[in-house]
């Protein structure tokens, strides 16, 4: 048995995983997170309980940049109090168990890789897209992070007047429109003209994403998660309109793309973080 985290900007959640299910998890919110101290105490005592299982290991997702190897994590998103944070090392002394550490889109990529809906597909790009959009890569079945835990970021590529990311989060709705994703998807559950195109228009752009995920990596898969992604249904034609002029229409045609159905996915990957061997990361009585 792993134990997973998932650390957002409001929220953590953690779980213990085993045989690729949550068999036991708690979720607080975030407070103080101005303080460095507060947060990391408030990360340990949701874990503390967990460990009363036979944990193998700590795996934890967090929206940032991460060196990998060292388990620190840089500029943490809306934790101004988490600049660099030796996290790996904090938590292999507070529970010593090994602890790995890399980015929440990864985490959620390998979740769907190993456990999810892309299970069985070599080469899958997860697309995570709420208040911002990040993406994660998995190439012959293993993650991918790139020199510094990098590698995806195609929502900060230039488009338009922006970059990707802006057309295709919530930034979208609240920048451009003056609504929220949530108040829109909610107008248009309950048949709102106004709102339903409003979808279309975001699935064009998430339909630009698609492309350039296409042309930069050409997975068999692609798995659609986050927030707005619960809206599927009224962005899915404008975003495969979007796409119909691809360079390749049989690699178009070959390209999978799922939904995510599984709230604990990100759980699950970044339990799925432990190596096939841990002799490598004995720790010292």
């Amino acid at each position: 048995m792993n134990i997973g985290v998932d650390l957002g900007g409001t929220k953590i959640k953690a779980g213990v995983e085993m045989n690729g299910s949550v068999i036991k998890q708690d979720t607080i919110l975030l407070q103080d997170k101005d303080s460095l101290s507060s947060t990391l105490q408030q990360l340990i005592d949701l874990i503390k309980p967990l460990m009363a299982y036979s944990v193998n290991s700590i795996g934890i997702g967090v929206p940032s940049v991460v060196d990998t190897e060292k388990g620190i994590v840089y500029d943490v998103t809306n934790i101004p109090s988490w600049k660099k944070v030796d996290l790996k090392d904090i938590l292999q002394e507070e529970f010593n168990v090994p602890v790995f550490v890399n980015n929440d889109v990864n985490c959620f990529t390998l979740g769907e890789s190993r456990f999810g809906v892309a299970q069985g597909y070599s080469s899958v790009v997860g697309v995570t897209t709420g208040t911002g959009l990040g993406s994660g890569i998995i190439i012959n079945k293993q993650l991918y992070v790139g020199n510094n835990c990098g590698a995806g970021e195609i929502g900060l590529l230039p488009y338009l007047d922006k970059n990707i990311e802006y057309y295709a989060s919530n930034n979208f709705f609240e920048a451009i429109h003056g609504i929220t994703a949530l108040e829109a998807n909610q107008a248009a559950l309950a048949g709102d003209d106004n709102a339903i195109a409003l979808w279309a228009q975001f699935g064009t752009h998430l339909g630009v994403a698609i492309k350039t995920i296409m042309y930069t990596y050409d997975p068999e898969a692609i798995v659609l998660g986050g927030s707005l992604s619960k809206a599927y249904p009224f962005f899915e034609k404008g975003m495969l309109d979007a796409m119909q002029d691809f360079a390749f229409p049989e690699s178009l045609k070959r390209l999978k793309i799922f939904q995510s159905t599984n709230e604990n996915i990100a759980l699950l990957g970044a339990a799925a973080l432990i190596p096939s061997k841990l002799t490598d990361y004995a720790l010292k009585d």
